[in-house]
C-alpha cells in the first residue's frame, strides 16, 4: 500500500507563537496562510500542518499521489484502492468516501488509542 506524502497535522491555539516555535526548529512555511489560520512547515523531508480552529486534536495525514513537496507522483495508489484494502483487512473507516467516486478524496480512521488517521488525495 502506497500511501503518499506523510505529515502531522497540530490543532494549535496561537499559530503565530506556533509558527515562530517550529521555525526555531528549523522549519519554514511550505504552503497554507496565516489569513486561512493555517501553516504547512517543512523541514527537508518532515512536514507539519498548523491548524488554528479548525478541528480539536492532532491528526496523522497521508497524502496519495504526492510526495514530499507536493509534487504528483509518477504511480501511486489511488485513495480508493487504499480504502478497499484498509477495510479488507479489518479496520473500522469513520468517514468513508464513495469507491465509485474519482478524483480528489479523503476519509478517516481511528487508531485503537483514538488517534485520528487522515488519508487526503489531492489529486
Amino acid at each position: 500500500m502506497k500511501l503518499g506524502a506523510f505529515s502531522v497535522s497540530l490543532s494549535v491555539e496561537n499559530l503565530s507563537v506556533s509558527k515562530k516555535f517550529y521555525e526555531n526548529l528549523g522549519f519554514s512555511v511550505f504552503g497554507g496562510s496565516m489569513s486561512q489560520n493555517y501553516l504547512i512547515m517543512k523541514n527537508k523531508d518532515c512536514l507539519i500542518g498548523l491548524f488554528q480552529g479548525m478541528f480539536q486534536g492532532n491528526i496523522l495525514t497521508f497524502n496519495p499521489g504526492w510526495d514530499s513537496n507536493a509534487q504528483k507522483l509518477k504511480e501511486f495508489d489511488d485513495i480508493r484502492t487504499i480504502q478497499q484494502e484498509i477495510k479488507a483487512n479489518g479496520v473500522k473507516i469513520d468517514k468513508e468516501i464513495d469507491e465509485d467516486s474519482t478524483g480528489p478524496a479523503s476519509f478517516t480512521i481511528s487508531d485503537p488509542d483514538g488517534n485520528v488517521i487522515l488519508f487526503d488525495q489531492h489529486i
